[in-house]
């Protein structure tokens, strides 16, 4: 019989726009001291949430609760302009971590709505970013959560539609809603490029093949993680049972009866170190085997938030090499 075995997804783990997040706040800290505060959960994972609690950085819900002229990070989700404009109001100093392909997507939403365009994005509509991105032209958009019916949307012209994306949706999922968008209105126009981002795509490949070489799927991540979401889906419609774990404490052993391939993944904003913990925890159950599966290799980085460029130079951290877990 086979001997038991762990089969880790390949790439999994952070990815550049979170790397750079982090990175960010850990080098405010060192070059501004405390307090550093960061508007919302800098990742959604609340393990890097609570690491840098722990090294002082104060985690605010809305800017009222950073004092006036105060050091504030806006998280990699990105916000609306009435929130940097509250900012701006209360001459707080602001360091904007947004994640590039998140602002990418402002983008779109700005130049479309410029042209008279109705926007449709496709996104979870109590996520942050798309909150960030519907601030951007609440009068142009609409927001299509993946779950609801397209036959009843409405829109102005049919002529002048354009739809965008969450950054973080499942693939094949969002295929399905753009082939009904294109059905319903023929003229909808699609971003230059792709709105979902290189390493959402990545992750949902890997799960992929994860599900053909494994029995069982257990995917790291905190539950308000959409991307984390997105590959327990995707390794469920591959067919196999998944599940959303934060931490060992999550697994059940019964999960584990019978089953001799354990896949493990994590979303983009999961830490290694929390898969490695899951690595030698299964270890100690009787997994004693290790294989890797996926060929993509990632190599993305993303330059240094501008606000911390030049201070950068100036501190012991080795800078901005946002790359993603591809080994």
């Amino acid at each position: 019989m086979d001997t038991k075995k762990i089969v880790l997804a390949s790439p999994r783990g952070f990815c550049a726009g979170v790397v750079r997040a982090i990175d960010t706040v850990n080098l405010a800290l060192e070059v501004y001291g405390q307090p550093i505060y960061v508007r919302r959960e800098i990742v959604h994972n609340k393990f890097v949430v609570n690491e840098l609690r722990q090294k002082g950085i104060i985690f605010v819900n809305e800017l009222a609760e950073v004092p006036i002229g105060g050091r504030v990070i806006f998280s990699a989700h990105g916000v609306a302009p009435e929130i940097s404009a509250d900012a701006l109001a209360r001459r707080l100093k602001v360091i904007d971590a947004t994640c590039p392909l998140v602002t990418k997507v402002h983008r779109e939403a700005i130049k479309y709505a410029g042209k008279g365009y109705t926007i449709i994005l496709i996104g979870h509509s109590d996520h942050d970013e798309v909150i960030g991105t519907l601030g951007e032209a609440p009068g142009s958009i609409i927001v299509l959560d993946p779950e609801e019916e397209i036959g009843g949307l409405e829109v102005p012209d049919p002529g002048k539609v354009v739809y965008l994306t969450q950054t973080t949706l499942s693939l094949n999922d969002t295929r399905h809603i753009v082939d009904g968008l294109r059905r319903k209105f023929p003229a909808i126009l699609s971003p230059a490029s792709e709105d979902i981002c290189y390493a959402t795509q990545n992750r949902q490949s890997a799960v992929l093949e994860l599900a053909k070489k494994s029995e069982l799927i257990l995917v790291v991540g905190s539950a308000n993680s959409s991307n984390s979401c997105r590959l327990v889906e995707v390794a469920q419609g591959a067919g196999r049972p998944a599940y959303l774990i934060d931490d060992i404490e999550n697994i059940k052993l019964c999960w584990l009866d019978g089953v001799r391939r354990v896949g493990l993944t994590a979303g983009a904003s999961a830490p290694e170190g929390l898969v490695e913990r899951v690595v030698n925890y299964l270890s100690g159950l009787g997994y004693p085997e290790l294989e890797t599966t996926g060929g993509i290799v990632e190599n993305v980085q993303f330059a240094l938030a501008p606000e911390l460029a030049g201070a950068a130079q100036n501190t012991s951290l080795p800078g901005f090499v946002a790359k993603s877990q591809s080994s």
